[in-house]
């Protein structure tokens, strides 16, 4: 067991529980959606100058980095901070962004997905370099836009901001357990051609959406067939999204685009995921082109105006559970108290589909809330969690060997 002073942690983080959970609340008040995360990461920059953090500003994407620490080693704590829309505001009964606190829970939009961790991860480093836990440590507060391109933006940090951590942590929502890993995803987009004409001469037209019915069918019906691994789980695929280009809704479509999410598991790649949807397709109607099924690439600028091209394929990844982070992680568990569970798994994609998918550097997953809660009107996470959380972030460098 290691000789961390838990108890000194305990009263610092006790000192400034009221502070977390108010810093938590202002930064959930401010909208972050669409990637637009200027204002949200000038509240965090605000907090991290306030405690003595040696640098803060915003990259060229404009995500917030946060500097304290000049050790050798560099440790670095990912969360993202902008956030989904909030659909339909006939569906919330309180203000998403103001939210609301019941039963010691606290609902607001981003509070689980994935504000919920910046503030005791900030507080939680400060704590650490107060305590002398940061010792030999470069460690960075990465606050930044995941929603619409998972892994963008830590790929832009180490490319063409030259920031390449040791090791990562990563505050999505885990239960406050320890997460080693998830599926992957390709991002496919299928394109059917047809030709226009007048509904009442439909037979002068071309349907594209007709063209195109049978592979959305045998998407329906390709699960079974995909890949499965004894941790990460079996592979899924869904048809997410359709749009149509029509003259008139009485005219004949000319033009269909439909979206796949592919979750790969262990085994697969991008380009058997690409093929198996491309066998659903009249191999015809692929020879001529009426068909294309291709891999989807992101290029939309930030709010800033950066650009940072990369394909929309994500790989699984998973840590060995014995890999000394993930060893450190249980360990910070155990210390702070915590029910003692094996490291487990998200359903769904972070940022550690670049961290560790693609760039090999050693991640882990540890965040307050419940992702089963994202994205939904009971976006939420307890208090209690928020503040066992800045325990936990507070210990870890001292416990990563």
């Amino acid at each position: 067991m290691s000789s961390v002073d838990i108890a000194a942690v305990q009263q610092q983080v006790g000192e400034q529980s009221e502070t977390i959970v108010r810093f938590l609340r202002e930064l959930c008040a401010i909208p972050s959606m669409d990637s637009k995360i200027g204002p949200v990461g000038e509240r965090a920059q605000e907090e991290m100058r306030k405690l003595g953090f040696d640098e803060v500003w915003f990259d060229s994407m404009g995500n917030t980095v946060g500097r304290i620490g000049n050790g050798p080693r560099i440790l670095l704590y990912d969360s993202h901070i902008d956030t989904v829309g909030i659909g339909n505001p006939e569906e919330w009964d309180w203000d998403p962004f103001i939210g609301k606190v019941e039963k010691g829970r606290f609902y607001a939009r981003g509070a689980c997905d994935e504000k919920g961790s910046t503030p005791p991860m900030i507080y939680g480093l400060a704590i650490a370099r107060q305590l002398g836990l940061l010792d030999g440590w470069t460690a960075y507060y990465f606050g930044n836009m995941e929603e619409w391109c998972d892994g963008i933006a830590p790929h832009a940090l180490v490319e063409h901001e030259g920031i390449r951590p040791d090791f990562v942590v990563i505050g999505e929502p885990t239960k406050m357990q320890v997460y080693r890993g998830h599926k992957g995803r390709v991002e496919i987009e299928v394109i059917s051609r047809g030709r226009s004409a007048h509904a009442a001469s439909n037979h002068l037209g071309d349907n594209a959406i007709y063209k195109v019915l049978p592979l959305i069918e045998g998407v329906s019906k390709l699960e079974p067939e995909l890949g499965d691994d004894p941790f990460l789980g079996h592979g899924k695929i869904t048809v997410s999204d359709m749009s149509i280009s029509t003259p008139s809704i009485n005219a004949v479509p000319d033009l269909a685009k439909v979206y796949i999410d592919r979750r790969v598991t262990f085994g697969e790649t991008a380009e058997g995921a690409i093929a198996q949807v491309r066998a659903l397709a009249s191999q015809e109607l692929l020879d001529k082109g009426d068909i294309t099924v291709e891999m989807m690439k992101y290029a939309d600028p930030s709010y800033t105006g950066f650009v940072f091209p990369v394909d929309k394929y994500f790989p699984a990844w998973a840590m060995d559970e014995s890999h000394p982070l993930v060893q450190a992680g249980l360990e910070a568990t155990q210390i702070i108290g915590l029910p003692q569970h094996p490291a487990g798994k998200w359903n769904f994609s972070t940022n550690g589909i670049y961290w560790m998918g693609k760039a090999g550097i050693p991640s882990i997953g540890f965040g307050p809330g419940e992702e089963e809660t994202a994205h939904t009107t009971q976006d939420s996470v307890l208090l209690a969690d928020v503040i066992k959380a800045t325990e936990f972030y507070a210990i870890l460098p001292a416990l990563i060997r």
